[in-house]
């Protein structure tokens, strides 16, 4: 699934994103459901790298909420997904969909993988299990 669709799915399902977007670490945005996602993903990126600051290891999701709504963050290695909702989401629920929205968007980059052949059985000779 392409990232766009995936985040018009992701705001389908979920009621509580208001917006967000799909990006990789370096800034580069794949999707976005905003007019220009630019300085909402570079808010997300300095969000993360700065609680990445006080950690041992990367996190792989984050919230940041206020009294107005919170701020969800989801890395999957280089692909990350932020999103916006309103105040006191249900935040399992909304992790739950960004990292399917992840998943999903993933989907289209992976190539196919080539169908293996089923392995070809040999006759059987004679005298082979028992026979005479």
């Amino acid at each position: 699934m392409e990232a766009a669709q995936a985040l018009a799915d992701l705001t389908e399902i979920s009621t509580q994103i208001k917006a967000a977007a799909l990006f990789r670490a370096d800034g580069s945005i794949d999707a976005s459901t905003l007019a220009d996602g630019t300085r909402f993903v570079e808010a997300a990126r300095a969000l993360l790298s700065a609680a990445d600051g006080v950690r041992t290891e990367p996190l792989v999701q984050l919230e940041a909420a206020t009294a107005d709504g919170s701020v969800f963050v989801v890395r999957d290695g280089e692909r990350l997904v932020a999103a916006v909702t309103g105040p006191e989401p249900t935040v399992g629920l909304v992790f739950y969909d960004l990292k399917s929205c992840l998943r999903s968007s993933a989907e289209s980059e992976e190539p196919e993988k080539p169908k293996r052949a089923a392995p070809k059985r040999k006759p059987k000779e004679e005298g082979e299990n028992g026979e005479a």
